[in-house]
């Protein structure tokens, strides 16, 4: 392994949640107003964190959402999550021989520590990830498109950030990892390659991951 950290996104990565959530982000946004399609919610919201979707909004329309609009939200994504969340195929087996060959690996993610832990308990990802491994927006000022999330993971799993390598499927996330100085390979299960410019490697299937990273 030619890296002393792995670092994984969450959402669409790890759990098969994207899906799920932009279908229930776009109804959402919809209802309060504002016409969005799933695949609008897929560009222009994928793995962003919450204050992004608020000031989108704001911006395009010179309105803002409703002040308990992250509670809603996420009281129906939670739900459907209880319903229909899967670890994406593939996952487990990477954390597996990750683990198995001893190398570090940690999450980062876009979305709030609750609705990391909804989703890992959910799935049985838990098993892989104690709080030591786990780092969301929340604990940084600004989420992905800016480095702050990664580096701090890095900075926290005591690796420079050279030495990390960052498993990614969104556009943001992608420039996150880029300008943070890490190496990024782009998952495009759900995202076109083409979104994922800037990415070290491109791989469509998580069972390749390790083999990759080697």
């Amino acid at each position: 392994m030619r890296y002393d950290l792995v670092i994984f996104d969450n959402d669409g990565v790890l759990v098969d949640s994207e899906p799920i959530s932009n279908r229930l982000l776009a109804a959402y946004l919809t209802e309060l107003g504002h016409p969005t399609s799933y695949e609008d919610s897929i560009r222009d919201y994928m793995g962003s964190a919450m204050h992004r979707i608020h000031e989108l909004v704001l911006e395009r329309t010179g309105q803002r959402l409703p002040e308990d609009f992250d509670d809603v939200f996420h009281a129906r994504v939670f739900a459907a999550f209880e319903r229909e969340l899967e670890p994406v195929p593939g996952a487990v087996g990477a954390l597996e021989k990750l683990a198995a060959d001893g190398v570090p690996y940690c999450v980062a993610s876009s979305g709030s520590h609750e609705r990391i832990r909804v989703g890992h308990q959910k799935t049985g990802l838990d098993r892989w990830f104690d709080e030591g491994r786990i780092f969301s927006s929340q604990d940084v000022g600004r989420g992905k498109p800016a480095p702050d999330l990664f580096l701090h993971a890095a900075r926290r799993m005591g690796v420079p950030a050279e030495r990390c390598a960052v498993v990614e499927d969104s556009p943001l996330g992608v420039r996150a990892a880029v300008a943070a100085g890490m190496e990024v390979y782009g998952f495009t299960a759900v995202t076109p390659a083409e979104r994922l410019a800037g990415a070290t490697r491109l791989f469509s299937v998580m069972g390749e991951l390790v083999d990759l990273l080697a």
